[in-house]
C-alpha cells in the first residue's frame, strides 16, 4: 500500500506491530531505506526498469553499492517501502480506531485515513505507486515485490485484527484455534480485507483519476468495503 505524507517509520519485521518507538539507529536506516526506495522509483521512471542498474541507484543515492546490497538483495527490491509504508500506516490506523468500532467499521475508518489525499506528499506518494504498478506489469521481479508486501501487509493486519478481538489472548473456544493463533475465520477476514484494499489500489493504478475524489483509491476502497457488507467478520 502506498503511504501518507509521514516521517519514515523503520519497516515492520514481524506481523506484529511494536508498542515502543524506534530508536534514533532504527530512524535512521528507515530514512535511508526511504531515500534509496525513492531515488530508484525515480530513475525507473526516467530510464526504465531494465536500463536501471543497482550500482546507479546507489550512486544517484549517494550511497556505496555494498550500502545498496545491505538493504536490498536486487534493484526491484528496493522499492518495496514506497509500497510497504502505507501498509503498516494503515495496521496502525486499524489498531488506533475506536474501541466500539465493529470491525468492518473500524477497517473503512482506517482505510480513508491511510489512502487520503490530503496534500501534496500524500498525492505525489500515491503517484508514485501508479507508476510502479504500471512498470510492474513488464516486470514479473517487481510483480513478486508488490506480491511480497502485500501478504506482509495482511500478516500484519491479521496481527491487529488479533488485537482488537482478543484471539490473541486466549486459546480454545470460537477465539484461537491454538495456543495464541488467530481462528481460521479471522485470517480469512483478514485477507479479504487485505485484498480489498489491494483491489482498491490495482483499480485505482490501472487508471487515470486523481488521488482524491470519488475515483481515488480510498474511495474505491471504500466501496469494495460495500460490497462484503454480506461477509461474515469476526
Amino acid at each position: 500500500m502506498p503511504a501518507r505524507s509521514q516521517s519514515p517509520q523503520p519497516p515492520v519485521s514481524s506481523p506484529q506491530l511494536s508498542a515502543s518507538p524506534p530508536s534514533l539507529t532504527e530512524r535512521r536506516k528507515a530514512e535511508t531505506r526511504l531515500h534509496i526506495a525513492r531515488t530508484a522509483a525515480s530513475l525507473f521512471a526516467a530510464d526504465g526498469l531494465r536500463a536501471t542498474r543497482a550500482e546507479d541507484i546507489a550512486r544517484a543515492a549517494g550511497v556505496a553499492p555494498r550500502t545498496f546490497y545491505r538493504y536490498f538483495a536486487t534493484k526491484e527490491e528496493a522499492v518495496s517501502p514506497l509500497f510497504g509504508a502505507g501498509a503498516q500506516q494503515w495496521a496502525e490506523a486499524v489498531r488506533a480506531a475506536p474501541a466500539d468500532l465493529a470491525v468492518p467499521d473500524a477497517l473503512r475508518y482506517a482505510v480513508t485515513d491511510a489512502l487520503a489525499a490530503e496534500d501534496a506528499a500524500a498525492v505525489e506518494s500515491l503517484e508514485w505507486v501508479r507508476s510502479l504498478l504500471r512498470l510492474s506489469a513488464e516486470s514479473p521481479a517487481l510483480r513478486a515485490v508488490w506480491a511480497a508486501t502485500c501478504h506482509d501487509s495482511e500478516e500484519t493486519l491479521l496481527a491487529v485484527l488479533a488485537g482488537r478481538t482478543g484471539q490473541g489472548e486466549s486459546a480454545g473456544g470460537d477465539g484461537a484455534s491454538a495456543a495464541g493463533a488467530p481462528s481460521p475465520e479471522l485470517r480469512l477476514a483478514a485477507g479479504v480485507a487485505s485484498a480489498a484494499v489491494r483491489v482498491a489500489v490495482e483499480s485505482w493504478a490501472a487508471g487515470d483519476a486523481p488521488a482524491a475524489g470519488p475515483e481515488g483509491p480510498a474511495a474505491l476502497a471504500v466501496r469494495c468495503f460495500g460490497a462484503l457488507d454480506a461477509f461474515p467478520w469476526p
